[in-house]
């Protein structure tokens, strides 16, 4: 895993990402790690989840396991989020 983590830090723009993830991922993989992203995003601004299942389709179970990671995971999301609060 360590070398595909490095492969990502490589990469430089939203250009470069969307091309390697693009190859990396199928099409349907690709949607499925950018609803999980809408939602955590959704979630952070207290999103109810009824809403987010109504704007992204994604179950409620799928929803909760985002929360949980959000709230109780490795801290990725949480990083992130604040990252780019930070840059706007």
């Amino acid at each position: 895993m360590d070398e595909l983590f490095e492969a990502i830090l490589s990469l430089e723009n939203q250009s470069e990402a969307r091309r390697f993830f693009r190859d990396l991922l199928t099409k349907k993989e690709l949607i499925e790690l950018s609803q999980r992203w809408r939602v955590a995003l959704m979630l952070h601004k207290k999103v109810p989840y009824t809403k987010i299942e109504l704007e992204t389709g994604m179950s409620s179970t799928t929803i909760a396991r985002v929360h949980r990671w959000l709230k109780r995971g490795a801290g990725g999301y949480r990083l992130i989020i604040k990252k780019m609060e930070s840059d706007k």
